[in-house]
């Protein structure tokens, strides 16, 4: 008996090597897509370029209330809104790459990405509302990035992945926004 049979036989988990390796070799033009992804490739890139011009707008907002914000507290918020920007900016980034390993393409298109935005580009009034509006926004995200994850589910673990890992920032921006505002002094 040869080792292959061996351990397959004393493990549940059993696989056809001699299939996998000869289905590896088609398509090989197909990159990371083999036969066994099982999801609906176009839609999650669409949803996938839905999620990536969302990321784009929040960095985009988060950029602005960082330059605009100003008052008593602003310095402390600044340093947030300027760490979540980075934060925001590199989702897009993973997002972008996912998109490129399913042989689809980010779209990056400023005309369109705020239509394609879950999440608006608020500027908001004053540095309470700043704070607000990135609140609103995070929770925008995190419905977002749920709904996501339930429709793919076990279909691409990758990408299911990638989102958990992004909604779990989400939900910390989040808990640090909704600190901020429980703790504001004044109107």
């Amino acid at each position: 008996m040869n080792t292959q049979q061996s351990s397959s036989n004393n493990s549940p988990f059993v696989s056809d090597l001699a299939a996998i390796r000869k289905r590896a070799r088609q398509h090989v033009d197909k990159g990371a897509i083999t036969d066994s992804y099982t999801a609906d490739r176009e839609t999650v890139i669409r949803l996938l370029n839905e999620a990536l011009a969302t990321e784009l707008v929040c960095v985009l907002r988060y950029k602005r209330h960082y330059f605009m914000a100003s008052g008593l507290m602003a310095d402390s918020i600044k340093a947030e809104f300027l760490q979540h920007a980075q934060e925001e900016q590199a989702h897009g980034d993973l997002i972008a790459e996912r998109i490129v390993q399913l042989r689809g393409e980010p779209d990056f298109n400023p005309e369109i990405l705020a239509g394609r935005a879950h999440a608006e580009y608020v500027e908001g009034s004053d540095l309470r509302d700043m704070v607000k509006e990135d609140l609103v926004a995070e929770r925008i995200a995190i419905d977002s990035y749920r709904e996501m994850i339930n429709y793919i589910g076990n279909k691409d673990t990758t990408t299911k992945r990638i989102l958990e890992s992004i909604l779990a920032q989400e939900e910390e921006h989040a808990d640090e926004l909704s600190d901020m505002l429980d703790g504001w002094i004044g109107s």
